[in-house]
């Protein structure tokens, strides 16, 4: 199956899912992620009309987006990867959404980084909703503190809310716990589902779905 073969795809099963789950057509948006593809890959996506991408690192990202950008319009990159506070201006600088919010020394890297450079890109604090060791995220019972802590010390605004569920459990609850959160915490954007479970997703309410392999292919 060609790339826009698979696109076309992803795109029709979220369709249905908006639909099965009584959502208005077009909510949920798609973020193809392309971490480890290069841009010869990524441009197909591009033609297709794909216009929302995400990655993992900073560094990678540096190495195509300042091109694919220059070459189409209305490209929205996310840092959906963990980021190091060494790499905030990089972030700052070139991504429109970082999703990994996920500690005070972050956030105050980026904070400073807003107003040296200003530049706003838009804001998702991640929680470690499986409250894993080996992943990044706030723990589930910190979240709405330390959104408010962004918000009031660093003048922060908060979009929204991120989780990458533990592979081995039923996404479902998790995102359900997720769904609480945003509206303890007063936002309105949920970033949550991946290729396997999207379509679960958008059926606890993601206003975004990140899907890689579905899309182009395994890595």
């Amino acid at each position: 199956m060609e790339l826009q073969e698979r696109l076309n795809e992803v795109r029709s099963k979220i369709d249905a899912a908006e639909r099965q789950s009584g959502r208005i057509a077009g909510s949920v948006q798609l973020v193809a992620v392309s971490k480890t593809f290069d841009a010869d890959a990524i441009r197909p996506a591009i033609a297709a009309g794909q216009r929302v991408f995400g990655e993992n690192r900073v560094q990678e990202s540096q190495g195509k987006w300042p091109l694919l950008k220059s070459e189409t319009a209305g490209i929205e990159l996310h840092l959906i990867g963990p980021l190091q506070s060494n790499k905030a201006a990089e972030a700052v600088a070139l991504f429109d959404v970082i999703e990994t919010v996920d500690r005070e020394k972050i956030a105050r890297a980026l904070a400073e980084e807003m107003k040296l450079q200003g530049k706003a890109p838009r804001l998702f604090v991640q929680v470690n909703t499986g409250l894993e060791p080996q992943k990044a995220g706030i723990a589930p019972d910190d979240v709405v503190a330390f959104v408010e802590f962004c918000r009031r010390d660093l003048g922060l605004e908060i979009e929204g809310l991120m989780c990458i569920p533990p592979a081995d459990e039923n996404p479902g609850p998790h995102f359900a716990l997720l769904a609480k959160l945003a509206k303890r915490c007063g936002v309105a954007k949920l970033s949550m589902g991946m290729s396997g479970d999207y379509e679960t997703a958008v059926a606890f309410g993601a206003t975004s779905v990140r899907v890689g392999s579905a899309i182009f292919g395994a890595r």
